[in-house]
């Protein structure tokens, strides 16, 4: 007899099966939908189906940078909605009708979970429970969709009022640079959306150009140097953030976590070591030997702003 399981039924019950089994515990990663999409070979808006189904179950949960989790027992509803599809209306952003609010934040959420190569109309429809075309209606395309997602999450955390910006160009600059390297630390697709030279013409995009810019007035700056200075912090953070951004791709296509990873290199980073190609680097790493060595990014953020702060200090001839 041919099983007619839809397919996103059938991985959100062998999944279920992992679960409840407690072959997957709380707190463990379950599979991406780019792998679910991959070892069953389906769509990349079925695995999201599968996944919203338990997650309407309460059996799963998103989180951000991480991806989606096995929630914790007090998460779970009673009565798992077994081959059946996503109720419309109960994706990510809760109850109620469709509309464009509830879009934008369903993919915010999706993209937070698994990067923006996750991200498209379909698997934004499938996050929501509701028909492919629906998003349609609300906005235009999955482009228009990811400026609708930037300026939103920018505009959640807005800067100071001008009364309330403190005292003096650096301060104001710091605190400047620091609201949008949390920005883009706590939605790492930020960086991907588009590059320095086509700048985004969003809102509360420009409204953080125009903090840092009235920070830099009255410095004897030129105003391409102003820009200049804009653009190089902007810069230090996009590089930055972006790797976060990558992490989460990478994470979610291998299932490998960031040490994981690092251990599977181990055998060809001693053999490019022992080389004697590349002294300098072997050196290094031998003085790094006992402690290792951790790239921390909220680090090099700190003491890259400070190296741009001191730049301005110096063109502006002023403390």
């Amino acid at each position: 007899m041919t099983d007619v399981t839809p397919p996103y039924a059938r991985i959100a019950d062998a999944l279920r099966r992992r679960i409840t089994s407690g072959e997957l515990s709380p707190g463990d990663r379950v599979p991406s939908t780019r792998q679910l999409a991959r070892e069953w070979n389906v769509a990349l808006a079925t695995a999201t189906k599968a996944l919203t189904v338990l997650r309407q179950d309460g059996l799963v949960e998103a989180r951000p940078r991480v991806g989606t989790v096995v929630a914790a027992p007090r998460s779970r509803t009673a009565a798992p909605r077994r081959n059946r599809a996503p109720e419309p209306g109960t994706g990510a952003t809760g109850g109620g009708e469709l509309t464009r609010e509830r879009i934008v934040r369903a993919a915010v959420a999706l993209a937070d979970a698994e990067g923006i190569s996750a991200l498209s109309m379909r698997s934004v429809a499938a996050r929501l429970g509701t028909a492919t075309m629906a998003p349609y209606r609300y906005v235009n395309s999955k482009d228009d969709l990811l400026l609708m997602m930037a300026d939103t999450v920018l505009g959640d955390h807005p800067l100071p009022a001008p009364a309330d910006a403190p005292d003096g160009w650096r301060a104001r600059l710091e605190l400047g640079a620091r609201w949008l390297w949390r920005r883009h630390r706590d939605h790492p697709w930020l960086a991907q959306i588009g590059p320095l030279t086509r700048p985004l013409l969003l809102p509360n995009l420009i409204a953080y150009s125009e903090w840092m810019l009235s920070a830099l007035e009255g410095r004897g700056l030129s105003p391409a140097t102003m820009l200049d200075v804009n653009v190089l912090f902007y810069s230090h953070v996009q590089g930055l953030a972006v790797q976060w951004e990558r992490e989460t791709a990478a994470r979610s296509s291998t299932g490998l976590s960031e040490q994981e990873w690092l251990d599977r290199q181990e055998g060809t980073l001693a053999q490019l070591t022992a080389s004697g190609a590349y002294p300098a680097f072997a050196r290094v790493l031998e003085a790094l030997a006992d402690g290792g060595y951790d790239l921390r990014l909220d680090e090099l953020f700190e003491s890259g702003l400070a190296a741009i702060l001191d730049r301005v200090a110096r063109l502006s001839g002023q403390p």
